[in-house]
């Protein structure tokens, strides 16, 4: 008897709840977001691999024989050319010196006596006690000790020379690595390299690029100012852009026969961080040696197709969007992308002016399917420095 009531209950309800489920008509089309392909100004920009370089970079080697007395800098800090770094120890190079000296002053006493001899020879020769053979040997004896003289203070000026090199100095303002020696060694020309030196401000940034690439590229700006008018940004490793531009100032006159590819180097900024102090470790953002993305950016703005890049899809055959037609369905183009940011797309073809590019609700549509379309959101903020853009196809 329960079971009966139980499915006549169950019938009753499902009887009742037929009625409203057909008044629900159909799903309508899909609702989504276009906007209007149009021509906007562009700057046209390449990317490439490149590392960071110093312009100047000075390995410290110590120029005479002796023992380490005394480092005085700080490793990994910032030096001034002419700031003492090293110094070794100067008595046996100072004894050396003074005895250099004293045979410089004993020839130089030889050659006074020989000077009077010469002229009292040369008083004589108009006499009947001169002789000329007296002339010529005193002559030849002035002569003799001016030569001993001069090979006298050469040696005395190289003793300085050895002196002075007991105090090692930078030769260049930079950064300063760690010392490879430390006090009490004995150190000298065989030794190696004590530390290294390294410029900071401006840096070089090296990045090797295609020879075809590089002929589109002077074709491109050949009527703009050439490679010279081009400008550099460089994308640090952490996705950050560096706020200052720098400017291509060599290009390699070679081909790297293995690569197929020439060397470019531009000079890019590199002053302290805002806040850093002078010497301070980690007070710039350019680092010698860094790997970098680099960005060639053109001359001025083009006028190219663009769309955002969220409206781009990419399949094994390609990139593609979603246009809506005279008919509000949607239709698949195949299109071929230019020099693209992570938040543009250029579209060098496949798309003509004016076309309604899908740009939200992509997932609800299929080619041929009829949409509802409406203006598309608006775009949201780009993301923090050094996130990764949030688009469904980035190539």
């Amino acid at each position: 008897m329960a079971v009966r009531l139980l499915v006549v209950v169950l019938a009753f309800a499902v009887g009742c709840a037929m009625p409203a489920r057909a008044q629900m008509g159909p799903p309508g089309p899909p609702a989504v977001g276009v906007i209007t392909a149009e021509r906007k100004p562009i700057t046209e920009t390449n990317e490439f691999v490149g590392r960071i370089q110093a312009t100047d970079r000075v390995d410290i080697v110590a120029r005479v024989t002796a023992f380490l007395q005394e480092r005085l800098f700080t490793e990994g800090v910032e030096v001034q050319k002419g700031d003492l770094l090293y110094r070794l120890e100067r008595p046996p190079f100072e004894a050396d010196l003074q005895a250099k000296l004293a045979t410089v002053a004993q020839m130089q006493a030889l050659l006074r006596n020989a000077t009077i001899t010469l002229n009292r020879a040369q008083t004589l020769l108009n006499t009947p006690a001169g002789q000329r053979s007296q002339v010529d040997d005193a002559l030849a004896q002035q002569a003799s000790y001016a030569a001993q003289l001069q090979g006298a203070q050469a040696q005395a000026r190289s003793s300085q020379i050895n002196l002075d090199y007991t105090e090692i100095h930078a030769p260049i303002a930079g950064k300063i690595g760690r010392t490879t020696v430390t006090t009490g060694n004995v150190v000298g020309p065989t030794t190696g390299v004590l530390t290294t030196i390294v410029s900071q401000d401006p840096m070089y940034v090296l990045f090797p690029i295609a020879v075809r690439t590089g002929l589109d590229l002077r074709n491109r700006y050949a009527d703009k100012g050439g490679f010279a008018a081009v400008k550099i940004r460089v994308r640090l490793p952490d996705g950050v852009t560096y706020p200052l531009d720098g400017q291509l100032d060599y290009v390699d006159p070679t081909v790297a026969q293995g690569t197929d590819t020439i060397m470019l180097r531009g000079r890019v900024p590199n002053p302290l961080r805002p806040g850093a102090k002078q010497g301070e470790p980690g007070n710039r953002q350019l680092v010698d040696g860094m790997f970098v993305t680099v960005l060639l950016e053109g001359v001025e703005p083009v006028l190219a197709l663009a769309i955002p890049r969220s409206a781009v899809l990419s399949d094994q055959q390609g990139n593609f969007v979603y246009v809506v037609d005279k008919d509000n369905k949607a239709q698949q183009r195949r299109i071929q992308l230019g020099q693209s940011t992570p938040d543009t797309a250029v579209v060098m073809a496949g798309l003509q002016p004016g076309e309604q590019v899908i740009t939200d609700g992509i997932q609800r549509v299929r080619p041929g399917v009829v949409v509802n379309p409406g203006p598309a959101a608006a775009a949201p903020k780009a993301p923090p420095s050094g996130s990764p853009a949030s688009s469904p196809a980035r190539n």
